[in-house]
């Protein structure tokens, strides 16, 4: 009896170390596969962030961005599929930036759509790409209105998206969240699961709120490095823009037997809207233009090049300055805009100038004025034609000291010799 007592007990206590060994052994695997699980995803999290910071290393396109953002995040989620929606540029709408494959609808689809997609797949599609989203308009709007992350495994709170569930295009669960960095709304970033897949836990929904914030981040940067290089761009056209507009102005005075001349432009930007020339009429006979077009920049700079255009080509076959300004008028105004206009004297001989010089303001806001000139010229007058240019500048300029300048400034002095 005591032998099999024994052996009994001793069955019991194998079989009791048995289980127990095999219960350790399950909780040091599921310890393991979580590690294992935990550096995973670690490593997607790190590739992820390296691919943000690679993208503009290599000045990405938006769209490429967009598309990182969103497969980045459905990989590490383990979700079937995911969509970046976009602020529009007057932060009036979300647009469709970018939608993965596999991810189901997060806007309400008619249910026409819904019936072609049975039969067309690209029709629900092509509806999803197109689909704007106003403030608080369905699940996305209101994410985007609240600011609030949301992780829905029950789309009661989703009723848009309910209606689909069940369906071959319907969501199960979905996480999403307004995209912000300070105080720009930059869009909304969200991923679903389809049928069969699995709800999202709460880890999963602390791993996506650290994606968005990552990916406004992102946005934001991207946006900012597109505005330098357009700024740089602009910059760039406008420098090219100048110097052709050197080109256009006369580099040096003609030399006239009588006369002693000097021009000069000085632009209020990097390109002007004033005009000064010498056109050689004949063997005889030199006009001398000098214009104004109302503002400043670029499109005061380009009506000025029209201007010369067509005064060069008048000036050569009419004597008549009067003739030459009606023709050039006659042939303008079509083109110029009712809000703009050109001031112009052609072949007067005295100090011809632009309001920029009269006009000039000081730190009081009081203008040089037609007297000051006055005085800049007598001044200088004894030195010819270039010292007065030389002087009229100088003297504009100690008038208007820190005061930045307001208008170009556009002179010829011609003296009689």
């Amino acid at each position: 009896m005591w032998p099999t007592l024994l052996l009994g007990l001793l069955a019991t206590s194998v079989a009791g170390w048995i289980f127990t060994a095999w219960f350790q052994a399950r909780k040091i695997r599921k310890l393991e596969r979580s590690h294992e699980e935990i550096q995973v995803e670690e490593t997607l999290v790190f590739d992820f962030l390296h691919g943000l910071g690679e993208a503009f290393r290599e000045s990405i396109r938006p769209s490429e961005l967009h598309r990182l953002i969103v497969e980045g995040a459905t990989r590490i989620l383990d979700a079937h599929g995911g969509a970046l929606y976009v602020t529009d540029w007057a932060g009036a709408r979300l647009t469709p930036a970018f939608i993965s494959k596999g991810c189901p609808p997060l806007v309400e689809v008619p249910p026409q759509i819904l019936q072609q997609a049975a039969i067309t797949p690209i029709t629900l599609e092509s509806f999803l790409r197109s689909h704007t989203v106003a403030p608080g308009e369905g699940m996305l709007g209101r994410i985007w209105e609240r600011g609030q992350p949301v992780c829905f495994n029950d789309l009661s709170q989703a009723p848009e998206l309910a209606k689909l569930r069940g369906s071959a295009f319907g969501a199960e669960s979905v996480m999403a969240a307004a995209l912000r960095y300070g105080q720009q709304d930059l869009g909304v970033l969200a991923v679903a699961n389809g049928p069969n897949g699995a709800p999202f836990s709460q880890g999963d929904f602390v791993v996506f709120k650290s994606i968005a914030e990552q990916s406004a981040f992102a946005l934001y940067n991207a946006i900012i490095y597109s505005m330098a290089n357009e700024k740089k761009r602009l910059d760039h056209d406008l420098e090219i823009a100048r110097d052709i507009q050197r080109i256009l102005l006369p580099a040096e005075a003609p030399a006239i037997n009588g006369f002693q001349i000097s021009g000069i432009n000085v632009p209020a930007g990097q390109v002007s809207g004033d005009y000064f020339d010498y056109i050689r009429v004949d063997d005889e006979r030199l006009g001398v233009a000098i214009a104004d077009v109302s503002g400043k920049g670029v499109p005061a700079s380009l009506i000025m090049a029209i201007c010369r255009s067509v005064l060069r080509t008048e000036a050569a076959r009419n004597p008549s300055p009067a003739d030459v300004l009606r023709k050039v008028n006659r042939q303008l105004y079509p083109d110029i805009k009712e809000d703009m206009f050109i001031s112009m004297a052609y072949l007067i001989l005295d100090l011809l100038y632009t309001d920029g010089v009269t006009e000039a303001l000081n730190g009081e806001g009081e203008e040089f004025g037609v007297d000051r000139m006055a005085q800049s010229v007598r001044a200088s007058a004894t030195g010819g034609a270039p010292a007065i240019v030389k002087r009229v500048i100088e003297d504009v300029r100690n008038f208007a000291g820190s005061h930045p300048q307001n208008d170009d400034i556009t002179l010829i002095a011609i003296r009689k010799t």
